[in-house]
């Protein structure tokens, strides 16, 4: 297959209800297992996304490394992928000229056939067996179904262990010195990432991972399977199970957690079975519930209702750019919408609508410009612009969100 064959991302309706991150960024920009969704549909076939078939509110999305939203027809030869699908790391497409790529009897991607004109994707409903080409090759592709937002936490160890497995040997790698490390499973440290003495890699229950441009304090255990992103800081105490994503600071114990990326967890508390967006600050001391009093499976809200994970243990899921203030508490299987600001000593609804503000029930409206100011103020501490295009998509998302929470 030529690296010239555009690929697409597609949200089906399913995808579109994977809240509390669908309202700020498609789901192909999701951090599965150690990976970008989007990234490891690139790594599988060879191609580079050239667009994303998403909601309409997301037209103005714009991230380093994501393509723009698709405008126009999709090109006959062009290949469309489900963003509800994570391939496998250690898999690629062998059969290149393959016009559909299946994993578990179902359609992951189709080659399309001719012209896809935009409106045909538009709402999500259509699925891609319904445009998989009549002839042609067809071949398995290895990976996970993301059937609810829920297995982003639920799946996360298997694939950690998978992803570190594929990506370790890769890597230009040095040895985990000065750490201690614990256990048979591998230890890879990538040239570059700069581990301090006093650190232990558990790696009984499986590898860990360290990009370059990574740093490991004094005084952490890494218990795996785990991975650290690129110029993200390990600040101390026991992170277990995690994927740590680009440039997050994390201080405290973590526990089979995703940090999508650019998140701060600088302080003290725990935070349990969770998902962080991107650019999530959680003030000190900020505290998750992932464990019922019942040891009953855990509930969660979703935009159909309040739904049975069917899990034991599931944190909060915090979507972009959210702040705590310190001492937040959280109860088990909490959905903070993007946007919101939420302080004080009170525990909030095991909801909270999108750009809320205040504390525990007595939420208000975090006005859409005061937002703005403070999320550009914010990013320029890391060097990040907040574009122009990036302001019209969060002026929409803010508008349907609050919407949705006054219906």
């Amino acid at each position: 297959m030529s690296p010239a064959t555009p690929l697409y991302l597609y949200d089906d309706a399913t995808a579109r209800a994977f809240e509390p991150f669908a309202l700020t960024r498609p789901v192909s920009e999701l951090r599965a297992g150690a990976e970008i969704i989007r990234r490891r549909w690139e790594m599988a076939l060879g191609l580079r996304a050239a667009g994303a078939i998403t909601a309409p509110h997301l037209a103005d999305f714009a991230e380093s490394g994501a393509p723009p939203a698709a405008r126009d027809a999709i090109p006959a030869g062009a290949v469309i992928a489900n963003s509800r699908f994570a391939p496998a790391l250690n898999a690629s497409a062998r059969a290149a000229t393959a016009n559909v790529w299946m994993s578990g009897g179902r359609v992951a991607a189709v080659r399309t056939e001719s012209a896809i004109p935009p409106g045909m994707l538009a709402d999500g409903t259509m699925g891609l067996n319904k445009i998989r080409p009549a002839t042609g090759s067809m071949t398995e592709l290895g990976g996970s179904w993301l059937e609810e937002v829920w297995q982003l936490v639920t799946l996360l160890l298997p694939m950690l262990r998978d992803d570190i497995d594929a990506l370790g040997p890769t890597l230009e790698r040095v040895p985990p010195e000065p750490a201690t490390v614990l256990g048979t499973h591998s230890v890879h440290v990538e040239r570059g990432a700069t581990v301090e003495p006093h650190v232990v890699f558990d790696v009984t229950a499986g590898p860990v991972l360290l990009l370059a441009g990574s740093t490991v304090r004094a005084f952490s255990r890494l218990v795996g399977p785990c991975f650290v992103g690129t110029g993200s800081m390990i600040l101390g105490d026991r992170v277990h199970g995690c994927s740590i994503g680009e440039h997050s600071v994390i201080r405290g114990e973590i526990s089979e957690t995703i940090v999508l990326g650019h998140a701060n967890k600088g302080h003290e508390g725990f935070v349990g079975h969770s998902v962080l967006g991107r650019w999530v600050n959680l003030g000190a001391g900020t505290i998750t519930s992932n464990l019922k009093n019942t040891y009953g499976s855990v509930p969660l809200w979703t935009p159909g209702g309040v739904r049975d994970s069917g899990a034991l243990k599931l944190g909060a899921f915090f979507g972009d750019h959210v702040k705590t203030g310190i001492g937040a508490r959280f109860t088990t299987g909490s959905v903070i919408g993007a946007g919101s600001n939420v302080y004080g000593s009170a525990m909030p609804p095991r909801h909270v609508p999108p750009f809320s503000w205040g504390e525990g029930d007595a939420l208000g409206e975090y006005r859409v410009e005061e937002f703005l100011r403070t999320t550009e103020r914010a990013m320029a501490r890391r060097g990040v612009p907040l574009s122009d295009s990036m302001k019209r998509q969060l002026r929409a998302a803010h508008a349907l969100g609050r919407a949705n929470a006054r219906a």
